[in-house]
């Protein structure tokens, strides 16, 4: 592609460092907040094994990561995942895809953003859990009106909510490494864990479920492809930017797990946790820098993740605006406010999709069906790095997985066994995951048939 803008191109202005902010930006979000103490439950407060399942998520990542480079090199297109499962299975998948954005992975991302902001302030206020959900609604509310008005108000907001996300982790991880007074006890022994007594079966299946709930910390790396025709030598950036990213956010989450460890017994997160308090993190700021420690990272953190809120309701709706435009969605939701230039429909459609998951879910449940469902996607597109090869072996390929096609296959069943389990485990959230994308193929059957056998192309989705 040209590097020009002349006959409507994008143009190639994302370097190097550039992918790798966007990659952490899109990455760093609430998750590592919260999910901590989802870990720990899962693996029955084991330190060192809840390390170890960090460090696991990263490393499946991070092999996913280099599985989506390869996509990403060979196919810069703006569409993403959307267009990889359309073209190497077929335009059912790539619709599933941006189907499944709507009604969960976007629009969950918004209510469980919304709900972890309002629970991180739930024990500084004394909150119940249907406090939290009207809470969380009004949050939702606000920033669907704040992005009606007009987007670049959504944008300041979300320049300088990147800046105050990042605050609180660096703090906790300077005063929790380097003040912190507690011997961390990192033994792998299976005996106390969840695992005991389960055999080298119950162990697998202890680290799978817990690796399983870190996921949803590390989403955000798959979406750098969406850019793809904006970076710079994409066949050299785009699967340094992945990795190199990727990496860094694996040992900020490992650090900011092991600084909570060093400061706060075991016996004292337990209690937390148990008592529904999951932001350990804040105790950590009080313990070792006071109230006023305290109020600074529950500001920064409650600020960053409201701004990540405010950009996935700014963007999202602009992906069910393309799916309309190529009539694979409704109608009106191509519409534009001519004032503000915002898709007023399809805002209005995405936050209120995400109140109702709000209402219906808990964060704990919210997070998994997410996990679940963004999981499933990527496995599938994963295993189209294998198909584009079949399918177009003369294809110019300007980066290759490194170890080939046994990588890929590593990656894909990493990622089906952490799914199997899943499904063994939390059987409610994994159907879910598993259904929708069932439902999915039905409307896209419909709308088919509605544009007259036109197929869906997602080459425009965002």
């Amino acid at each position: 592609m040209s590097e020009n803008n002349d006959n409507g191109q994008f143009k190639r202005v994302i370097g190097l460092f550039g992918g790798i902010s966007l990659v952490a930006g899109m990455t760093i979000g609430s998750g590592v907040y919260y999910l901590g103490s989802y870990v720990l439950e899962r693996t029955g407060f084991s330190f060192g094994w809840a390390l170890v399942c960090w460090i696991v998520g990263g490393v499946v990542s991070i092999l996913g990561g280099l599985c989506f480079a390869e996509l990403g090199a060979e196919r810069p297109v703006a569409g993403g995942m959307t267009v990889y499962l359309s073209e190497a299975y077929h335009p059912a998948l790539g619709f599933v895809n941006a189907f499944s954005c709507f009604i969960l992975t976007c629009s969950g991302s918004i209510a469980s953003l919304a709900m972890a902001a309002v629970t991180g302030l739930k024990g500084t206020f004394g909150l119940s859990e249907v406090e939290v959900k009207i809470w969380a609604i009004a949050i939702i509310v606000f920033f669907t009106a704040i992005n009606l008005i007009g987007a670049k108000y959504g944008v300041i907001l979300q320049n300088i909510s990147m800046v105050l996300r990042v605050i609180p982790l660096i703090l906790i991880i300077f005063v929790g490494v380097f003040m912190g007074d507690q011997s961390v006890d990192l033994s792998l022994s299976p005996a106390g864990t969840s695992a005991a007594g389960g055999g080298f079966s119950g162990m697998i299946s202890m680290i799978a479920f817990a690796t399983f709930a870190s996921l949803w910390a590390y989403e955000g790396w798959e979406n750098l492809n969406t850019v793809g025709e904006e970076i710079k030598n994409p066949r050299k950036n785009l699967p340094l930017a992945i990795i190199i990213s990727l990496l860094f956010i694996t040992a900020v989450y490992v650090l900011f797990q092991f600084a909570l460890y060093r400061v706060m017994p075991a016996e004292e997160i337990k209690a937390m946790v148990g008592s529904g308090d999951i932001y350990v993190g804040n105790a950590v700021a009080e313990k070792l820098m006071g109230r006023f420690g305290y109020i600074i990272v529950l500001a920064g953190m409650t600020i960053g993740i409201l701004g990540t809120t405010n950009g996935d309701v700014l963007v999202f709706p602009r992906t069910y605006y393309a799916m309309a435009e190529e009539g694979y969605f409704p109608k009106s939701f191509t519409k534009i406010s001519k004032r503000t230039g915002v898709p007023v429909p399809a805002t209005i459609a995405s936050s209120t999709v995400a109140i109702i998951l709000v209402v219906f879910n808990s964060l704990q449940d919210l997070t998994d069906m997410l996990i679940t469902l963004s999981a499933l996607l990527n496995v599938l597109c994963m295993a189209a790095v294998i198909i584009y090869r079949v399918k177009w072996p003369e294809m110019e390929r300007p980066y290759k997985v490194w170890g080939g096609i046994p990588t890929v296959v590593v990656t894909v069943i990493l990622f089906a066994v952490l799914l199997v389990n899943e499904f063994v485990s939390d059987p409610r959230s994994a159907f879910i995951g598993f259904a929708i994308p069932l439902v999915g193929l039905v409307f896209y059957f419909y709308f088919k048939k509605k544009n007259g056998g036109k197929e869906f192309n997602g080459e425009n989705i965002e």
